[in-house]
């Protein structure tokens, strides 16, 4: 049997060559050819990273450096100020020690006629802290200082004696206690006439009644 003719192309349908057939069965069936596959899009490189310039931070480095430096010669300073001035200080009370000034306990205070008869005269009170009084020919000085705690008493010319203000003791104008709890009468000192005729005293040198000590020739002045 003999093998049948080749298939001619109708008159609309497309000269296909046998080879293309071959390569492309859907050419074949009368399909249209495949549309080439799409290209794939080159992928674009990504942008590079922005680095930080090199150059700000190189020169920020030496910034910070200095201004540590700085900080730290600036506290230097202040230390080795505040040392410099306490040593300078501990070597000024070294040369200069801090001394106390009292009044000497040995003074003038003026002549016998000075001082009125039946009188505490109180001008020595406070530089001093004595009385002097004068009555019944005598003179002597008391020392204004209250026997119960060393309180200083004050003298009360309207009521003629002596009255502590911390505790209440009460003292006559010749110096005896008697009321509030001054244990004793208050104190005399020496007394006498130097050379110039003035009266002389010595705080240095106290006497007391309950002692006896106020007969002593030194704790009165005769005048």
């Amino acid at each position: 049997m003999d093998a049948a003719p080749p298939s001619r192309p109708g008159p609309n349908e497309p000269n296909i060559p046998a080879w293309a057939s071959r390569s492309h069965p859907d050419l074949k069936s009368g399909g249209e050819p495949p549309a080439p596959a799409a290209k794939a899009a080159d992928p674009k490189p990504a942008p590079p990273a922005t680095a930080a310039p090199k150059p700000a931070a190189a020169k920020a480095a030496p910034e910070l450096e200095r201004r540590e430096f700085l900080n730290w010669l600036a506290l230097g300073w202040i230390a080795f100020s505040a040392a410099s001035a306490a040593g300078l200080t501990a070597l000024g009370r070294f040369f200069f020690p801090n001394v106390l000034f009292e009044p000497p306990s040995v003074f003038k205070v003026g002549y016998p006629e000075d001082f009125a008869d039946g009188n505490v005269d109180e001008r020595f009170k406070e530089k001093f802290r004595i009385w002097v009084v004068r009555e019944a020919g005598q003179i002597y000085a008391l020392f204004a200082q209250c026997t119960h705690l060393g309180c200083t008493p004050n003298w009360l010319a309207a009521e003629n004696k002596f009255k502590c203000p911390c505790h209440g003791s009460g003292f006559y104008r010749s110096g005896i206690n008697f009321e509030g709890p001054a244990p004793r009468p208050l104190e005399r000192v020496k007394i006498q006439r130097a050379e110039d005729g003035q009266i002389l005293i010595d705080k240095g040198v106290v006497y007391a009644q309950e002692k006896g000590q106020w007969s002593d020739p030194s704790s009165f002045l005769v005048v």
